[in-house]
């Protein structure tokens, strides 16, 4: 959104997003999983099926033009509602960037024993093998800004 001929700040994150996951750039933590916590496979999967959680894609991009021929960019914007949950899911297939735009939300990550908060304005890269899922343990709404890639014969519309 561009307000009085500059970019908003959350214009300027969401085209940062979007970028890094098209160049596959990795994105610093601004909380990240705390040293002697990671691992492989050391959270077991969590719940299964969303609760709670409003997800609509709001942009794609076909990247064939881009030598990813069948990839998309997809941007979404997920609101997670108090003790709402985004199921277990994989990144080994789809890498992506999330914004937390307002809120605060909590991670699940195969790849750390404890779980990592994720207050407003935090940034946080998913890919490789990664698996995880999310929950809102506050009172308040969450609302998250998600930028993935998409791999061939994965519908735009019904992937967490």
């Amino acid at each position: 959104m561009i307000i009085n001929g500059k970019f908003s700040k959350t214009a300027s994150a969401v085209l940062f997003l979007a970028t890094a996951s098209i160049l596959g750039a990795s994105v610093a933590y601004a909380d990240e999983c705390p040293a002697g916590k990671t691992g492989i496979d050391v959270t077991k999967p969590g719940p299964m099926s969303p609760v709670g959680v409003t997800d609509n894609v709001i942009s794609t991009i076909d990247l064939k033009g881009y030598g990813s021929a069948g990839h998309q960019l997809r941007m979404r914007r997920l609101v997670v509602q108090p003790g709402g949950i985004v199921p277990w899911h994989s990144h080994a297939e789809r890498p992506a960037n999330i914004l937390v735009v307002s809120g605060s939300i909590t991670e699940y990550r195969s790849t750390c024993a404890t779980p990592i908060n994720h207050p407003e304005g935090d940034v946080t890269s998913e890919s490789g093998n990664l698996a995880h899922w999310w929950k809102n343990n506050t009172n308040k709404p969450a609302v998250l800004i998600s930028a993935d890639v998409l791999p061939p014969a994965k519908s735009a519309d019904g992937m967490m």
